[in-house]
């Protein structure tokens, strides 16, 4: 039976012509010409995805999205809005509403088959997250206790990074319950997320319904988002983010925690549970000064000196400390430097294109790519998968010219 795309749209020209598109790829496509109709023939002839035009006379796209999403037949279909303002506040405008993708018009064909079909995977049944027997995966948190040093970027990065080169399950948790943007740094719109299970009992929390709350990018990642609004995010308890990570590592060969820059519980139980903790830096006094904050916390919890790993990140041209003068301020080594890169840490930031994946053969995604193959558990790094991923072909290129040198 063929795919079923709805396509909602006033405008007989472009009906038609993302129909013709969408039909030549191989979907069955039904139409409707304003926004009442679009919901009546959502919920009449069950559609598989939905593309929104945003200008309607009656009701404009983001109405009907924010329908579709409280209607339980609806809620959890992919939506794609399609609108002619190209602008930050509209993109914001149609994730509010609950979209997933946002496209501009007019535009490319072959875009719009690609756009869709990545859609619908992301809403495909994602067996991968469920296995046979439970295993132990690693957890890596990403931590700083100061803020605007790319805590978020490096998390996303290496979690993707991860997942395309073992083809594991890979699963992102923002723990930024007040302030998180894991989700929109995928370009992944934050319709589920902790908030999901903020009134859940613990107990009642099984995999099965983590399996409806994540969210799943293109790479197989799945993500854990942060709720949308404050106050959702004050009603998660540390028992239920603790027992969240531990089903989570139990289901996923690598969890990776985007953390926040406090160390309250919802903090604290995530760095316990943690089997490496990268710490960020940048080459600035008070970067450093709460770095080694970070280090004294950590000692009197009682971590192994092994469990952190700092991380000096260049987020601007200026170098107003040396590594070593920061090596010597710490009392430890910098284990990873990543370089100052402003084109493709600006479109992961604001396009949702983190460069381990839209740039893997750039510098900076190159690095990521061995950051994340180095954050691999042993028995993976030791040993070549059959078959090899792209990344893996890359890094293993990579380590062998520098065996070279």
């Amino acid at each position: 039976m063929a795919i079923k795309i709805l396509a909602v749209d006033d405008s007989p020209i472009i009906s038609k012509l993302v129909s013709g598109t969408l039909t030549q790829a191989g979907y069955e496509v039904i139409t409707a010409a304003s926004g009442t109709e679009g919901l009546k023939r959502a919920e009449a002839d069950h559609p598989d995805l939905i593309i929104l035009d945003v200008m309607m006379p009656d009701l404009d796209g983001y109405s009907v999205c924010q329908q579709l999403r409280k209607n339980r037949a609806t809620a959890r279909l992919p939506i794609m809005m399609l609108t002619g303002q190209d602008s930050l506040e509209e993109k914001v405008k149609g994730f509010d509403a609950g979209a997933d993708d946002y496209m501009i018009k007019p535009f490319q064909p072959a875009e719009l088959q690609a756009r869709v079909a990545v859609l619908l995977r992301r809403a495909a049944p994602q067996a991968q997250a469920s296995v046979a027997e439970p295993i132990h995966g690693k957890t890596v948190a990403v931590f700083s206790l100061r803020g605007g040093v790319g805590v978020s970027m490096v998390a996303g990065n290496l979690a993707v990074g991860l997942a395309q080169l073992w083809g594991l399950p890979t699963v992102l948790v923002d723990l930024s319950l007040t302030a998180g943007h894991a989700a929109l740094m995928l370009n992944l719109s934050p319709r589920t997320t902790w908030a999901d299970l903020a009134q859940m009992p613990v107990a009642e929390i099984e995999m099965e319904v983590l399996n409806q709350v994540l969210l799943t990018h293109v790479s197989g990642t799945r993500v854990l988002a942060a709720p949308r609004r404050v106050e959702q995010g004050e009603l998660l308890t540390a028992e239920k983010i603790a027992g969240v990570l531990k089903i989570l590592s139990r289901n996923f060969q690598y969890v990776v925690i985007d953390l926040p820059h406090d160390f309250r519980d919802t903090t604290l139980v995530a760095l316990d549970q943690a089997d490496e903790i990268m710490v960020l830096l940048a080459p600035e006094l008070a970067a450093v000064m709460n770095g080694s904050t970070t280090l004294e916390v950590f000692d009197a919890l009682g971590y192994s000196k092994d469990k952190a790993r700092l991380t000096l990140n260049y987020i601007s041209e200026r170098r107003d400390l040396a590594r070593a003068g920061i090596e010597e301020a710490l009392k430890r080594p910098i284990n990873v430097i990543i370089p100052y890169a402003p084109e493709p840490v600006a479109l992961a930031i604001n396009q949702g294109k983190p460069p381990v994946l839209d740039k893997p053969t750039s510098e900076i995604g190159a690095l990521f790519e061995d950051l994340a193959f180095f954050a691999s558990q042993e028995e993976h790094r030791n040993k070549r998968p059959e078959p090899p991923s792209p990344a893996w072909t890359r890094v293993a290129t990579r380590m062998q010219q520098r065996k070279k040198k």
